[in-house]
């Protein structure tokens, strides 16, 4: 019989402290003993903890990261009244959004029940499975009754998707829409074709942002809302409109917004014309919008329009909203989802969008030009800043209104806790990110003619990582600011083209000359050379008018090298400069060197680049488990390699005695500390395992991160240049435009130590 620990079955169910937001791995069950700590008898101590206080059901189940999507099937979308059972794959489409873009398991439940009465007890009684619930597809007014009666009934956060998640993220919508057209919200005539539950929510947080509620048009199937209706229920009534009109034309003429939330084809383009100057519309029906968006652009030249579709510009799509309002609702164990948490959410997403829009969103659509304006008010559902943004406002906002129970402490932690929600795991890197951020300096970036340099520099001006400086052609750099919609992030930045600059050059040409009179130039070869962008760089850098120098995206490595080498050289005490490159995946981080430099180091060069490698690893605050790479473990082979590595390996320890070093090794070996222990029991990294491989020759470290990078699933930092005496990194031929941006970091976070030295 296995005996349990009772502390070790707690841990086994625990799921993170209170105030603690964790991201729970799957449990193992592979053992006996594991079975035992699931089941019986180990489950009994949780339930235990639970039962003496249930607020621990947090603690100890999935609770906490469980919503259950809810539905009757009497309104799916574009679908009606199709039941429950047909309405399951909408459902479990939900469901599926929700993991892709929060992290939030989910339920999906279809009820069998229209009574409004019986569905609100038969939801309520499920409060203690979930953290929270998403109502989906009930029809209106029955939606507005179970929603409002749950809401006061449950401890837990409720929303009704299809009326809140439309109403913040057209919200959104029109208040940059309207900032574009230079309109004031309390001012505009807003027409609203639809009565539905999103109709009506959509109005309702309207009003709350600032839109006067006797501006308001609103239609239904049946006609205008206006005080000789009989037949409204409490929610229409609240817009009715004492305007004396009773036709959509009438209602159109002079209007600002049309928000349709109807039917396909409603809209004529004759109504269209009648609108005021600058006019919006929102066609938000589905499939088909209120108005095809061909036929209403045609229409008007100064329109601005958004649709529910993703094949045209500015998709309302409640994906922007829901994954994200609930999983900052969740991580503050909110009591609801309130008004103000709404807001929050609207004013994020309305911020986001004026920001510079990542790489890989610009990739993902096939569009390098989108920028805020009349095309793209609101973001795009693959923007993976969403939940950084959203969640934590919603998150702020509960814990202001007072329905937060366990508020958020650590803001940075709980950035980085929600990128790892997602898959984006960046430890290493968001330390660098937010050192550079506390004090940037100046990068002279030496490509600047090229579009992912332009768009890393303007995304590291707006996170203010740095200050570029911008090298090449003037007018080739401006008219790809313009045509990229970049002005307003590289305002200010200095574009500098070499050729014009004569008394710089003649002044840094004299400079070199200094440096390499007696190693083969002349002063008519240094003239030349400093009209180059890399040679101009370095020396921007070599003379203090620059901090760090970026380059090497489109030339090969050595041709990029050189110049720095020339102009800058190496620090005091380093024979040779070495390329480190880093490796990241779910376990840790790895440091591959040299990957670039040293084509056969000596072993007096491998002993060196030991050292090197050892202080940038611990730049990264890591503490470097060092293992010397070979084909032979320990003398098992003899060869040319071995020998080199054996030696390397000997000199190595004599000179870094505080450091752990081993080898040589294969490189299965060195990770592998199963394999370390049964067979190597004797090396110093048996228990540990290596974190910092040294190749014995470029070619096997250059192969080996490249292979890597292609087919290993890792994300690769580098090349990092180790060795010089002023900070110059040089790009890997082709580098993503985040991969730039670490960079940029790394040099900021490199200069600002060589100037803590001076």
């Amino acid at each position: 019989m296995i005996k349990i620990n009772k502390q070790d079955a707690l841990n086994y169910h625990s799921q993170g402290q209170p105030g603690k937001i964790e991201v729970v791995p799957t449990k193992m069950v592979s053992t006996q003993m594991d079975l035992a700590l699931a089941y019986s008898p180990g489950v009994a101590e949780p339930c235990k903890e639970i039962a003496a206080n249930p607020e621990d059901v947090y603690k100890y189940t999935a609770k906490g990261n469980l919503v259950g999507v809810i539905t009757n099937g009497t309104a799916v979308l574009g679908l009606g009244n199709i039941g429950p059972e047909a309405s399951k794959p909408v459902m479990e489409g939900k469901g599926v959004l929700f993991k892709k873009f929060a992290g939030i398991d989910v339920f999906d439940i279809e009820i069998n029940e229209t009574d409004p009465d019986k569905f609100i007890q038969i939801v309520k009684s499920l409060e203690p499975t979930f953290g929270g619930i998403n109502l989906e597809d009930i029809k209106a007014p029955e939606s507005f009754k179970i929603e409002n009666a749950l809401r006061e009934q449950m401890n837990i956060p409720l929303m009704h998707d299809d009326q809140h998640g439309t109403a913040i993220i057209s919200s959104a919508a029109l208040l940059n829409a309207l900032e574009v057209v230079g309109k004031d919200i309390s001012k505009i005539k807003m027409v609203i074709n639809g009565a539905g539950a999103a109709a009506i929510a959509c109005s309702k947080l309207y009003l709350a942002l600032g839109v006067n509620i006797d501006n308001i048009v609103m239609f239904d199937k049946d006609g205008i809302i206006n005080p000789e209706r009989n037949d409204l229920d409490i929610y229409r009534a609240q817009f009715v409109t004492m305007r004396k009109i009773t036709t959509l034309a009438q209602a159109m003429e002079d209007a600002d917004v049309f928000v349709g939330l109807s039917a396909g084809n409603v809209l004529a383009p004759e109504l269209v014309k009648l609108m005021a100057p600058d006019p919006i519309i929102f066609a938000l029906a589905n499939p088909d919008p209120e108005i095809p968006y061909d036929v209403a652009m045609a229409t008007r030249e100064d329109l601005i329009m958004a649709t529910g579709r993703s094949d045209h510009p500015n998709q309302v799509n409640n994906v922007l909203g829901f994954p994200y309002i609930f999983r900052g609702a969740l991580d503050v164990r909110a009591t609801e989802i309130n008004e103000a948490m709404k807001l929050a959410a609207v004013y994020a997403l309305a911020d986001l969008a004026k920001e510079g829009v990542p790489d890989l969103v610009h990739k993902a659509y096939g569009d390098n030009t989108i920028a805020f304006g009349r095309t793209y008010l609101i973001p795009k559902p693959l923007d993976p800043r969403l939940i950084t943004t959203i969640s934590p406002a919603v998150a702020k906002a509960a814990m202001e209104s007072g329905v937060a129970r366990y508020p958020i402490q650590n803001w940075e932690r709980y950035h980085q806790e929600l990128q790892a929600r997602i898959g984006i795991d960046q430890k290493l890197m968001n330390r660098i990110l937010t050192q550079a951020r506390q004090n940037p300096k100046t990068v002279v970036f030496a490509e600047a003619d090229n579009y992912k340099i332009l768009k890393a520099a303007s995304t590291v001006v707006e996170q203010k990582l740095a200050y570029p400086i911008l090298l090449g052609e003037r007018a080739v750099i401006q008219e790809m600011i313009r045509e990229f919609k970049m002005e307003h992030e590289l305002e200010g930045c200095p574009i500098i083209d070499p050729r014009e600059e004569d008394a710089k050059c003649e002044k840094y040409a004299h400079l070199l000359y200094e440096k390499r009179k007696r190693k083969g130039m002349t002063l008519f070869d240094c003239r030349k050379l400093v009209r180059i962008r890399n040679y101009f760089g370095c020396m921007m850098v070599e003379t203090g008018e620059a901090d760090a120098l970026i380059s090497g995206l489109t030339r090969d490595y050595s041709s990029t090298i050189k110049p720095a080498l020339h102009v800058i050289g190496v620090e005091e005490g380093v024979n040779k400069v070495a390329g480190m490159y880093i490796i990241q995946n779910k376990k840790e981080p790895y440091f591959f060197a040299d990957t670039t430099v040293n084509l056969q180091p000596t072993a007096d060069d491998l002993v060196d680049i030991v050292g090197l490698t050892a202080r940038y690893v611990r730049f990264f605050d890591q503490e470097p488990r060092i293992a010397m790479l070979s084909y032979s473990n320990f003398g098992s082979s003899e060869g040319q390699v071995p020998t080199k590595t054996r030696e390397a390996t000997r000199m190595a320890k004599l000179r870094y005695p505080d450091l752990l070093i081993d080898g040589e090794m294969q490189a299965n070996t060195a990770l592998n500390t199963d394999l370390l222990r049964e067979h190597y029991p004797f090396s110093e990294l048996a228990n540990v395992g290596a974190n910092t491989l040294i190749f014995p020759g470029l070619a096997a470290g250059n192969i080996a991160y490249k292979l890597l990078q292609e087919m290993g699933g890792a994300e690769t930092i580098g090349p990092i240049l180790m060795g010089m005496r002023k900070p110059v990194h040089i790009l890997q031929l082709g580098s993503s435009v985040r991969e730039i941006i670490n960079m940029v970091a790394i040099a900021v976070v490199d200069a600002q130590k060589c100037k803590a030295k001076l």
